[in-house]
C-alpha cells in the first residue's frame, strides 16, 4: 500500500512517499522546497499559491514513482494561519503569517474584549499573539469586513484539500489551538464568538483525525494525471502528528523541535488549572486519548536566523559547521531566555541577542560560535524549566526525553538537553511528523488497530539514538543560575 504525508514546516516542505506491506513501513522523500514568510509592506505573508504549486508537484513525482498506485494522501503543517474563500471557492485573502505584528500592536484592545484568563478557563489554549482569535480580533479591530460576508475560513491544510476535493472541512487539531474552541463542549465557544463579533457560519465542519473524508475531483485527477486516491483527515497540526511518533511510554517527557520546540506529555484528558494558566501551559487536542499538554519554546529558530545571516554566496554556513564552531566556544558565557519577545521576529537576530548580553552581561558574544553554544545551552536549560512545570501540573515522572524532528539531528542540543534535565535522551525519529501523519492514514484504512500498533511500527522501521546525562553536577550549577538570573526575570515581567 502507498501513502502520501505532506508535512510543510515553517521553513520547508516535504512530501514523503510511504510504502506499507504489513511489518515495515518504507519512507522516502520525494519532493523537498524552502520557504519562507513574504515580507510586503509592513506585514508578513505565507505564498499560498507556491506551496500549493510544490504539493502538485509532488504528488506528480509519487504518481509517477508508484505508477498511479495511490491510497491516501494526509496533509499536515503549522497552525492559526489561515485564508478566507467565497461562496463560490474564490481565494479572498492573503495568509497572514502567524509572526506578522498586527496582533502585537493590538493585543492589549483584544484583551480588553475578553480577560485572558476568561479565555484559557474555556480552552486551555495558551495566550499568544499568533493564535487564530488573536487574527481575526485583528481583523475586526481594523474594520476589514470579510467576516461579515457569507465566507468561508479555512486553515492552511485545509484550505489545500478544498483545492485538491473541492470539500470544505475544519480539522479537529487545528480547532483545538484556534482559542476559539471550548474544550467542554468540544465545538466552537459561542461566548468567545459573540464577544469578538465572530460568526460561527465562518467555520466548516469539524472532522476527526482518523477518517477519509474525501477525494480528489475530477480536476484535480486530470491535472495530476492520476486515477484519484483518497485524501484522509489526518492531525493537520503539525506537532499533533510529530507526537503521535514518540515512545509508547508513559514516563516519557516529549521535545518535537523544529523552528519551534514544543516542550510537553500526553494525557487522556485536558488539564485545565490555575496553575496552568499561570505559566501559559497549552492543552491542545490530538488523536482520540492522546491530548497534549505543552509549552512552546522558540526551538531552532534563532539558529536558522543566524544561519541566515551569516550564509552568503560565498560561503554556505552548514549547521554542522555552526555545531563544530559552537563545541568549541567557552561553555556557559552567555544565557539567554530563548523566549524574549525580542526574538520572536525575523531579523537581525545577531544583533538582538548581542543586545541581550550587553544589557545583561556588559559584553556580548564575539564569535559565531559564542553565539549558538549560547543558544543550545539555553535551549536545552529552558526545556528542564519547562518540564519541571509540566510535572508540576500532570504528576507525571519523567524518566526519558523523547526529542522528535529535525532539532534531533543536533548531537550538541541532544547532548545538552541530557545533561541539563538529567534525563537520557531518545533523539529521533527525524521525520516524526510524517511518521505520524502516515500512521494515522493507516489507522484510518483499517491496517493498524491504534497509535500504540503505529507507534511499534515505527519503532521498528526508524533507528533512534540514545545520550545519557554527563556532567549533571556542572549543569545543575548552571541551571540554579538561568532559573536566578534569567528565568525570574520573565517570570516578573508577566506576573
Amino acid at each position: 500500500m502507498n501513502i502520501i504525508a505532506f508535512d510543510l514546516g515553517g521553513s520547508s516542505g516535504k512530501i514523503f512517499l510511504g510504502e506499507y506491506a504489513g511489518k515495515k513501513l518504507r519512507i522516502n522523500l520525494l519532493h523537498h522546497f524552502d520557504h519562507s514568510a513574504v515580507s510586503l509592506g509592513s506585514h508578513l505573508f505565507w505564498d499560498f499559491l507556491r506551496i500549493y504549486q510544490e504539493l502538485c508537484y509532488g504528488i506528480s513525482a509519487a504518481v509517477n514513482a508508484t505508477n498511479d498506485d495511490i491510497t491516501s494522501l494526509g496533509i499536515d503543517s503549522y497552525c492559526n494561519d489561515f485564508a478566507l474563500i467565497t461562496p463560490t471557492g474564490e481565494l479572498l485573502t492573503q495568509m497572514h503569517c502567524y509572526r506578522d505584528s498586527r496582533t502585537m500592536e493590538l493585543k492589549e484592545q483584544i484583551y480588553d474584549v475578553m480577560d485572558p484568563k476568561q479565555l484559557y478557563f474555556i480552552n486551555g489554549n495558551q495566550n499568544a499573539p499568533f493564535n487564530t482569535l488573536m487574527q481575526l480580533a485583528a481583523m475586526n479591530l481594523q474594520d476589514e469586513n470579510y467576516l461579515l460576508q457569507s465566507n468561508k475560513l479555512l486553515f492552511l491544510p485545509d484550505l489545500l484539500i478544498y483545492y485538491l476535493t473541492g470539500k470544505m472541512q475544519t480539522e479537529y487539531t487545528l480547532a483545538s489551538v484556534s482559542q476559539m474552541f471550548d474544550s467542554n463542549i468540544r465545538d466552537w465557544s459561542s461566548k468567545i464568538l459573540n464577544h469578538y463579533g465572530i460568526p460561527q457560519r465562518l467555520f466548516s465542519e469539524i472532522v476527526y483525525p482518523g477518517t477519509v473524508t474525501s477525494y480528489t475531483d475530477s480536476f484535480t485527477n486530470q491535472k495530476l494525471h492520476t486515477k484519484g486516491f483518497a485524501v484522509t483527515t489526518v492531525c493537520e497540526h503539525d506537532t499533533a502528528s510529530a507526537f503521535l511518533a514518540a515512545a509508547d511510554n508513559p514516563g516519557c517527557a516529549i521535545i518535537s523541535c523544529g523552528t519551534w520546540a514544543l516542550v510537553g506529555c500526553e494525557t487522556s484528558v485536558p488539564v485545565i488549572q490555575e496553575y496552568g494558566y499561570r505559566y501559559n501551559i497549552a492543552n491542545e487536542g490530538g488523536f482520540r486519548g492522546h491530548h497534549r499538554i505543552l509549552r512552546n519554546v522558540m526551538g531552532t529558530w534563532l539558529i536558522q536566523e543566524i544561519r541566515a545571516e551569516l550564509c552568503s554566496p560565498k560561503r554556505q554556513y552548514s549547521y554542522s559547521d555552526m555545531e563544530q564552531d559552537a563545541a568549541a566556544a567557552e561553555p556557559f558565557r552567555y544565557l539567554i531566555d530563548v523566549d524574549d519577545e525580542i526574538f520572536y521576529s525575523p531579523g537581525n537576530m545577531i544583533s538582538k541577542i548581542r543586545s541581550y548580553c550587553q544589557k545583561y552581561y556588559n559584553s556580548s558574544p564575539d564569535t559565531s560560535g559564542a553565539l549558538i553554544r549560547c543558544i543550545y545551552e539555553s535551549l536545552a536549560l529552558k526545556y528542564r524549566w519547562n518540564l519541571e512545570k509540566l510535572h508540576t501540573l500532570t504528576n507525571i515522572d519523567f524518566h526519558v526525553v523523547n526529542i522528535l524532528g529535525g532539532g534531533s539531528q543536533s548531537t550538541l542540543m541532544c547532548q545538552f538537553t541530557a545533561d541539563a534535565t538529567g534525563l537520557p535522551v531518545i533523539a529521533g525519529p527525524v521525520e516524526a511528523t510524517a511518521l505520524g501523519n502516515m500512521i494515522v492514514q493507516l489507522i484510518a484504512l483499517k491496517q493498524i488497530s491504534g497509535i500504540s500498533e503505529g507507534r511499534q511500527l515505527i519503532r521498528s522501521s526508524v533507528k533512534t539514538t540514545e545520550y545519557l546525562p554527563q556532567n549533571t553536577y556542572i549543569w545543575n550549577k548552571q541551571y540554579l543560575r538561568f532559573k536566578n538570573q534569567i528565568v525570574s526575570i520573565a517570570e516578573r515581567r508577566s506576573l
